[in-house]
């Protein structure tokens, strides 16, 4: 009986693995499993039709991106990652240094902006010639309706940790209501105006109640806990009308894209096998 009970305990995890790695459709004779629908629907917190139109619409990138030959590497990556450093007013090594200490897998970031590129690469190719370019024009109106865009704050309030002592700042980090050995609290009010392209980025990217980064400083490490950005001012238009350009131009790409695919999803081979 227990022979039989473990043969039929067997067979029936057997069935289910093989149903749930079955396929549940092909998209130009790519398939899509039905453990693709599920880990979708459990990652994304999507019903399944929306699982489903997710997944084919990369599969459908995925086929694109082939067809077209488009490739980013580590060289493509350092040359965006040297582009954002300068316009912050860092060298690279020094940007790289901001990003390890803000992500915990620096390699994930890398991939993250290896596919970022790939995905641009596409939509250049694809939407040239086929999207208005935003004139002069275009550009003020954009800035006069939406000025909230393109505000930043004076002055910043914080609390600021420092200790000779990585892991005791990273405890007390951890633990902010916590009086950890080593580590000294103090109030501090920063002007942006006065600080380095370093600092100001580490601030401007960190939201209130949020902890920066860590950085060292007189030889400490240090972070700071934001409380309060206030004096906000609008940076001229002058400052922003290239981040405005570059706005303006991915909303008119991301909606000649999401009609590209839409007709593309239309015309591709797509069959429900379960």
């Amino acid at each position: 009986m227990t022979k039989l009970l473990l043969v039929f305990l067997t067979l029936t995890t057997m069935s289910f693995a093989q149903l749930v790695d079955a396929i549940a459709l092909t998209v130009n004779d790519q398939p899509i499993t039905l453990y693709d629908i599920e880990k979708r629907k459990v990652e994304a917190n999507l019903p399944r039709d929306k699982a489903v139109a997710q997944l084919i619409d990369e599969v459908l990138f995925e086929q694109l991106v082939e067809e077209h030959n488009i490739t980013a590497d580590i060289f493509d990556v350092n040359n965006y990652l040297e582009k954002i450093a300068a316009s912050n007013g860092m060298d690279l090594y020094t940007f790289k240094s901001i990003v390890k200490q803000k992500y915990q897998d620096y390699s994930a970031y890398e991939e993250q902006t290896r596919q970022m590129i790939i995905r641009q690469k596409l939509t250049d190719k694809l939407v040239r010639g086929n999207i208005k370019i935003a004139t002069e024009d275009d550009l003020k109106i954009y800035y006069e309706n939406n000025k909230n865009l393109f505000s930043t704050a004076s002055t910043v309030r914080a609390v600021q940790y420092s200790s000779p002592s990585n892991e005791a700042l990273q405890k007390a980090i951890r633990n902010p209501m916590e009086n950890v050995k080593d580590v000294k609290k103090a109030n501090i009010e920063l002007n942006q105006a006065n600080l380095n392209p370093q600092l100001r980025y580490i601030l401007n990217e960190t939201k209130v109640n949020q902890f920066t980064p860590v950085f060292t400083s007189n030889k400490q490490y240090v972070s700071l806990l934001i409380s309060e950005k206030g004096n906000s001012q609008t940076l001229a238009f002058e400052d922003v009308k290239d981040r405005i350009f570059n706005m303006i131009m991915q909303d008119r790409e991301k909606k000649y894209l999401k009609d590209y695919f839409e007709k593309l999803k239309l015309s591709a081979d797509i069959k429900i096998v379960r």
